[in-house]
């Protein structure tokens, strides 16, 4: 892995594939780190062709953090963004798609195919209209246009998902995975292996639960999308779970319906996370995207449904 200085700040990151190749840059979601996109992954589209590269967002990881501006009262914020009052935070979430166009310019990367899952598929959809001419397709996983009328995450797993994690690894290896447990794809095994791994290595990476604060602050501030969505001319890939508990399915409708021409993925029975039995169809539909194939479908949504062992029946 290595870093770079860009938008003022210091970014983290790793590339696979040649650099010959087009450019796919993944961004995490709220709190999630580099590894969230795990190395198979990016060698499966490495693989296909492509020069992948992932990151670390700011205040997330081994990027530049913001101590210096406190952890914000979400409670207010949220009160704010349901007044319509102006929210201050400590950066924005077009910073935060600035981020991806500064380090693009410090790897001297004129465009991108931009893809990004939950909180980074919103920082992918800023990026598509703040810098039009650096993207080649928009790839907005899990994700929502911000649309106020979407149906909302229930309070109880508002409450899991935003509690203050415990700061023993131990201890909040544990928390990690009873969450992660509760919002798991229900059409999928738990993946608990995997899961702990991934918690164990975001542990002892970076342990650092106030980032994903101000994240989601910058998140919440940003608001209503749709207005620019609606803009949009490239060629857009929206993926989106039925089981979806953070950001239900109709958002992903949403999405796919806001942004003009957009193709959606629906798969059933993924929830807000990515299990291995996903991986092949999310890649197929990425690469066909990225090789101007589009999904191989005359409707305006593909429904992808799995066997008991994961494989697609199509």
């Amino acid at each position: 892995m290595a870093h770079v200085k860009a938008n003022g700040i210091q970014i983290e990151y790793e590339i696979f594939g040649k650099k010959t190749n087009p450019t796919i840059v993944l961004i995490a979601g709220n709190g999630a780190q580099l590894n969230f996109w795990e190395p198979d992954f990016c060698e499966m589209l490495a693989k296909d062709n492509l020069q992948v590269i992932r990151f670390d967002n700011r205040d997330a990881g081994l990027s530049t953090k913001f101590d210096a501006a406190g952890i914000p009262d979400m409670e207010k914020i949220y009160q704010e963004a349901q007044e319509g009052k102006p929210i201050k935070t400590a950066y924005t979430l077009e910073d935060m798609a600035d981020d991806v166009a500064g380090l693009l310019d410090a790897l001297e990367i004129k465009k991108a195919h931009i893809c990004g899952a939950s909180m980074g598929g919103t920082i992918a959809q800023v990026f598509a209209y703040r810098h039009p001419l650096r993207i080649y397709s928009l790839i907005s996983i899990m994700s929502s246009t911000g649309n106020p009328n979407n149906p909302q995450i229930s309070p109880e797993t508002l409450a899991i998902v935003t509690a203050t994690p415990p700061t023993g690894r131990d201890a909040y290896i544990d928390y990690s995975l009873r969450m992660w447990k509760n919002i798991w794809s229900k059409g999928f095994p738990f993946e608990e292996e995997r899961a702990r791994r991934y918690c164990e290595e975001s542990y002892d990476r970076s342990y650092y639960p106030q980032g994903a604060v101000r994240q989601n602050a910058a998140l919440v501030a940003n608001g209503d999308r749709r207005q620019h969505l609606s803009l949009l001319t490239i060629p857009t890939l929206v993926i989106h779970g039925t089981a979806d508990v953070l950001f239900p399915v109709e958002a992903g409708k949403d999405t796919a319906h806001t942004i003009p021409e957009a193709k959606l993925l629906l798969i059933e029975g993924m929830g807000h996370d990515m299990p291995v039995g996903t991986w092949k169809c999310i890649v197929e539909a990425i690469v066909s995207l990225v090789n101007g194939t589009g999904l191989s479908t005359t409707d305006s949504a593909v429904t992808i449904t799995y066997t008991t062992d994961n494989q697609s029946v199509s």
